[in-house]
């Protein structure tokens, strides 16, 4: 009955993208992290962008290629996808969530190097159950020193759902 009764609540969302500042377009001197999100009942989903400018190339694969062969392995992916994850701090009305990897998709490294490689990165989080009134934060702290951040929300398909506003700083 709880579920009843929370869909038929509006929820309001407020999704603030800390450490960094808006990007209107891809610099080559920065890493630019757009992440979109989805807000359901009892989730959200979201999908990442990372490209990394040509000027700050050589530092990112540094960390994603950690053994320097000059190969992205699918371990390394993985690894560098949930290093990814751990640098987001993802709340519900001060409760923390866990964002959990769906996956990962990397681009050549000659298209990353060149500054037109995009990772991609999809996950979600369980929302536990609550009032009608929501506060969502994300803060991204990922390679803060050269990031530019972008978050957005999406306009939710479920009517009960309304996004009222989007804070950012």
């Amino acid at each position: 009955h709880d579920c009843k009764m929370i869909r038929k609540l509006t929820s309001i969302f407020a999704i603030l993208a800390t450490l960094g500042l808006p990007a209107f377009a891809h610099r080559l001197d920065e890493y630019l992290q757009a992440i979109i999100i989805s807000v359901e009942q009892d989730r959200i989903q979201a999908s990442m962008r990372l490209i990394p400018g040509v000027a700050v190339y050589a530092r990112v694969l540094a960390n994603i290629d950690t053994n320097g062969d000059g190969v992205i392995s699918q371990a390394e992916q993985q690894a560098y996808a949930q290093q990814v994850l751990r640098d987001l701090s993802l709340s519900i009305d001060g409760h923390p969530l866990k964002p959990q990897l769906l996956s990962v998709e990397f681009p050549a490294i000659a298209e990353m190097k060149e500054g037109l490689g995009e990772i991609h990165i999809e996950f979600s989080a369980d929302l536990p159950r609550g009032a009608a009134n929501r506060k969502l934060v994300l803060a991204n702290h990922h390679q803060n020193r050269i990031s530019a951040y972008l978050v957005n929300c999406l306009v939710p398909q479920d009517r009960n759902i309304q996004v009222v506003a989007q804070n950012r700083n």
